[in-house]
């Protein structure tokens, strides 16, 4: 028994790191949040699919439809990497390991993020 601590003060070092309350609201968030998103994709997708080439790319032009698409698509990455960050706290047992790991995907989630919203940007700006 080296240990001088209370039983108390052993416990204390154990408790809540007090930010699990935060990405727990932001995963419900932004679960909530996809869900009239992703509704309006499938809506989005299926009228496209119905126009000519030339429409669609009137239909693709408009600002709304940039705004959609960047929302989409950083609420999708956002989502889905706070989901691997808690996969990865939960069953990586080394701190060290676990921080490379988050950090790696952090890095993918932007990545993938930036691409996806400068393809939109490419498509909603560039004459076809």
């Amino acid at each position: 028994m080296n240990d001088l601590r209370t039983p108390l003060a052993t416990a204390r070092m154990l408790g809540s790191g007090r930010n699990g309350t935060r990405f727990w609201l932001a995963q419900r968030l932004t679960a909530l949040a996809l869900i009239p998103l992703a509704l309006a994709a499938v809506v989005l997708f299926f009228w496209i699919m119905r126009m000519s080439y030339v429409q669609a790319v009137v239909v693709l032009h408009q600002p709304w439809v940039l705004l959609f698409v960047v929302l989409l698509v950083g609420i999708i990455f956002w989502h889905g990497f706070l989901g691997l960050k808690v996969v990865i706290e939960d069953y990586v047992p080394q701190h060290g390991r676990s921080f490379i790991l988050i950090t790696a995907a952090r890095f993918v989630a932007i990545t993938l993020a930036l691409l996806g919203i400068v393809s939109a940007a490419l498509v909603a700006f560039r004459s076809f």
